[in-house]
């Protein structure tokens, strides 16, 4: 607004401030005080007018919005009044009837006028950044509430925009301050290119991490990832233009950059989650001077074990015919196939696991001899169990490892146990004492 508008202005305005100002003097107020008063009088009726419009406004938006929310149960409509939307919106009305009102309550400070409607100007640009805010918000809210969106980063892309939204706000903001054309604004930041992409680094590098993350389905919202790095190990709990929130298991929360997740190695626990199974492989170490061949008589009493029962006289047909069409010499028990009390109890072992109700059955199932060690013959339980929490999967190891333990001494077999241990030592001692 420039001098020759201000007097266009003012001309047609004069009228209601000239009238009050007349009615101040008949009051006996001096000239100079008199348009002082009318100022203050004015902008007092001014803001008692907005708040009532405001509020007038704003109760009648909010409840349309709440009731054709309940009509159409649309959750947009929800978020929108949950977004302050309602109160906003209802700043048009109030925002026109101030700046219409500028020319009337400025009409005897023309400087003043030229300062205020600037400002009025400037409260416009932040007001339209606040409505589309609130917009943005409600439509990324409902969004979350979708179950296929909810483990998308969209929490960057929210902010992308909220960040153009602002860029645009600036150009047009100092654009009003100095009175230039938005697009020698555009001009000169062109030129500070490689100095706002040093500034803007990491939001750059994290939009587009976040869409490589996303295109390819790296990691979602809920995830559980492993980050050695950054001594992460939990839960994606936000995904954001410049950060990924991690809650550890012991609650801490770790925060990494959204590029290191394209840039670097980390480890995805989802696909066990999505295949309903958690891994466990561990051994028991069995004493190799325990192994042997079995004697009928044994096997007669094993044969009470109902998970190998049918296996011991299958094996043992078999073994026998084999034995009997080979001619074979079984005085002596190494000559020929025997049974032995270890390839039972990896057998039963087998069975036990098979039948557990803890167990995955369509997945992998192993339990095999490794490579002897000092500490003995190591067998591997290789399997997975039948539910991904950590609780359950740690009850369901602990009682098959338990069984396992209990049920090597029917077969004669001995775990391994570092007698040379002090601690050990020590209660073997105190046991004899008693």
């Amino acid at each position: 607004m420039n001098e020759e508008n201000i007097q266009q202005i003012s001309r047609s305005t004069n009228a209601i401030s000239d009238w009050s100002i007349q009615l101040l003097k008949n009051l006996g107020i001096a000239d100079n005080l008199a348009k002082y008063i009318n100022l203050i009088i004015l902008l007092i009726v001014l803001t008692v007018l907005v708040l009532l419009v405001q509020y007038l406004t704003r109760t009648i938006l909010k409840s349309v919005l709440d009731r054709f929310g309940k009509i159409s149960r649309a959750g947009f409509l929800k978020n929108l009044s949950k977004r302050r939307f309602p109160h906003f919106l209802a700043m048009v009305i109030p925002y026109s009837l101030v700046k219409g009102s500028i020319p009337i309550i400025f009409d005897q400070f023309p400087k003043t006028m030229v300062l205020v409607d600037k400002l009025a100007d400037i409260f416009l640009i932040f007001y339209v950044i606040w409505l589309l805010m609130s917009v943005l918000n409600a439509f990324f809210d409902s969004l979350y509430t979708k179950p296929s969106m909810r483990d998308k980063p969209l929490e960057s892309y929210a902010q992308v925009v909220k960040i153009v939204l602002y860029c645009i706000g600036f150009i047009i903001l100092f654009s009003i301050l100095t009175g230039k054309n938005p697009a020698h604004i555009l001009t000169g930041l062109g030129a500070l290119s490689a100095v706002l992409m040093l500034v803007f680094k990491d939001p750059i590098l994290g939009f587009v991490a976040s869409i490589q993350v996303s295109a390819n389905d790296m990691v979602r919202i809920g995830d559980w990832i492993t980050m050695p790095k950054y001594d992460a190990d939990g839960d994606v709990f936000e995904i954001s233009l410049t950060t990924v929130k991690i809650r550890n298991f012991d609650k801490t929360i770790t925060t990494i950059p959204p590029y290191s997740l394209v840039s670097e190695s980390f480890q995805n626990w989802r696909g066990m989650v999505d295949t309903g199974g958690r891994r466990l492989k561990r051994s028991v170490f069995v004493k190799q001077s325990a192994i042997r061949f079995l004697k009928d008589e044994e096997l007669k009493e094993l044969e009470k074990i109902g998970l190998i029962s049918d296996y011991i006289r299958s094996r043992s047909k078999e073994i026998n015919e084999y034995n009997q069409v080979k001619g074979i010499d079984k005085s002596l028990p190494i000559n020929g196939r025997n049974l032995t009390n270890m390839g039972l109890y990896r057998q039963y072992i087998k069975n036990y696991l098979k039948n557990h109700p803890g167990v995955h059955k369509e997945l992998l199932l192993i339990v095999r001899q490794l490579q002897p060690t000092s500490k003995g013959l190591p067998l591997e339980l290789y399997f997975f169990t039948a539910t991904t929490a950590w609780v359950q999967y740690e009850d369901i190891v602990s009682d098959v490892f338990d069984h396992v333990t209990a049920a090597a001494k029917y077969f004669d077999l001995e775990l391994y146990e570092d007698i040379s241990n002090p601690v050990y030592n020590q209660n073997i001692g105190d046991g004899d004492r008693d």
